[in-house]
This record gives structure tokens, C-alpha cells and sequence, in this order.
């Protein structure tokens, strides 16, 4: 198919619909496959911009209100609050604008939920708004509160020759990671729930080749580079058309061309 095919086809699904397909809408709506988009525009999302049937991307900033119903909507469907996994699969956006709105993933709910009130939109979706309510409910009644001693203010910084370990968590490896290799650890148990499933690691770029499930029962092979901070991957020359996503810790590189899972924000909804 042309460029010119993909566009009217996508212009013609979004009419359809009333809105701008995800990708799994519009594979069902249209028969067009990943491929096809793929040898075409390079990304999904790269063909919504160019096709200006949603202005976002680079120069572009997604409103709060479009962020919202979005969120929202993918609630709604699964009638709980989307993972990151959940929202990468069936949302419109990445998780980036919300993440850069509200810090983290885990306090979206929050945020979201302070602007629903602000703009009146409880009636519309009650449903939601119970949702993430019985949501911060619980996380209150779950929180602890920490003891700080004074023995803390005698530490003047870093100790020679002693390892340096990452925060406490609550998985298979008890610290957060502090470099590339306990990435990949963390990614490895905690992949199944992401809906990863690992073929192969390998020394040679990119790190991993994993199948994903992208639909109920579908599942597509993807590359994938483990980097501790997304950066990296700038850093070391890796050619972006030879992989599908990073893996990463820290992501620190906004303007990254491909799709990027930050496992610290991850795991706070697994």
C-alpha cells in the first residue's frame, strides 16, 4: 500500500469511529497491517501525525483534557486503573505527557482525578472517579510511615570501597537496580505480567528479542535494548530502525524515536 492508501484509510476509520483509532482499532477496522504502516511511516504514531488526523509528536503538546478522556476511557474498558502496559497497549497517547504532568505514573490517578473535579466532569464519569478513589483510599490504609533516626544526619556521603545499592523493593531482587545488567534481572521478572515472553538474551545488539502480546491472543515479535537510563542508548550509537523499544531504569531522554518502558515506574503497578 502507498502512503496516500494508509492515509485515506486511516482518515476513513477515524470517521468511522469518531475518534483517532488506537492501533489495535485500527488493524481491526481496517485489515491493514503492522508491517504495512511500519514500511510506510516508521511508527503507528508517526503516521497519525503526518496524516494529521491527531496533532502530537514533536512541537505538539497534548492537552490535559485530551489526556484525561483518554485515560479515562481505557479505565473505563478494563474497570480498573491501566498499567503502564495497559495504556501503552490501548491508549492513544504514550505515557510520557502524563508522566512529565504529574512525576510519576503511580500519582496520574491523583492529578487526574483533581482535574475532573476542577472541570466538573463527575456525572460523565463516575464510574472512573470511583475507581481511583477506592484506589488512594486504599494506598493510605497500606501506607506506612518510616522511622528516621538520628544516627541518619552522621553519614557525610558515599563510603569507599563499599557497594552502593539501590532503594528497597518489594520483588526477586530486594534493591533497585543500579546499572544496566540488574535492568535486565528486573525486566525478566516482571515480564510475563507486562505481557512479555522472552526468547532470547543475547551480548550483540539490541539485548533481547521477546514476543508481546499486542491484542487478546495475538502476540508480535519485538527487539529490545535494556539500557539503566534511556539515554544510553543515544550514548552508545545504536541504530534506532534495528530496534523496537528500550527497557530501561531511568528515562531521561524525551525525544527518543522509539518506545521506552520505564521499569521504575512500572513496577509501582504491578
Amino acid at each position: 500500500m502507498t502512503k496516500e492508501e494508509l492515509t485515506a484509510a486511516l482518515k476513513d476509520c477515524t470517521a468511522k469511529l469518531g475518534h483517532a483509532p488506537n492501533q489495535a482499532e485500527f488493524r481491526t477496522h481496517t485489515g491493514i497491517s503492522k508491517n504495512q504502516v511500519r514500511k510506510n511511516f516508521g511508527t503507528y504514531k508517526q503516521m497519525l501525525f503526518a496524516s494529521e488526523v491527531e496533532r502530537y509528536g514533536p512541537g505538539y503538546t497534548a492537552s490535559l483534557k485530551s489526556l484525561f478522556l483518554d485515560w479515562a476511557r481505557v479505565a473505563r474498558s478494563l474497570g480498573k486503573l491501566p498499567t503502564i502496559a495497559d495504556y501503552e497497549l490501548h491508549g492513544r497517547f504514550s505515557i510520557r505527557p502524563l508522566v512529565r504532568r504529574f512525576r510519576t505514573w503511580s500519582q496520574a490517578p491523583a492529578g487526574l482525578l483533581e482535574y475532573a473535579q476542577k472541570e466538573n466532569l463527575e456525572e460523565e464519569w463516575k464510574d472512573v472517579l470511583k475507581i481511583i478513589v477506592d484506589h488512594l483510599e486504599g494506598a493510605k490504609g497500606s501506607t506506612r510511615t518510616s522511622v528516621h533516626t538520628s544516627r541518619m544526619s552522621a553519614w557525610q556521603g558515599l563510603l569507599a570501597d563499599v557497594p552502593i545499592y539501590g532503594k528497597p523493593l518489594h520483588a526477586p531482587l530486594s534493591y533497585a537496580p543500579t546499572n544496566e545488567s540488574g535492568v535486565v534481572f528486573v525486566f525478566g521478572t516482571v515480564a510475563r505480567e507486562m505481557g512479555f515472553s522472552i526468547m532470547r538474551i543475547q551480548t550483540e545488539f539490541p539485548d533481547c528479542e521477546a514476543m508481546r502480546e499486542v491484542e487478546r491472543n495475538k502476540w508480535h515479535r519485538v527487539r529490545i535494548e535494556f539500557e539503566y537510563e534511556s539515554r544510553n542508548f543515544l550514548m552508545h550509537g545504536h541504530k534506532p530502525d534495528k530496534c523496537h523499544l528500550i527497557v530501561c531504569w531511568k528515562h531521561n531522554w524525551a525525544e527518543s524515536p522509539l518506545e521506552v518502558i520505564e521499569l521504575s515506574s512500572a513496577m509501582q503497578n504491578l
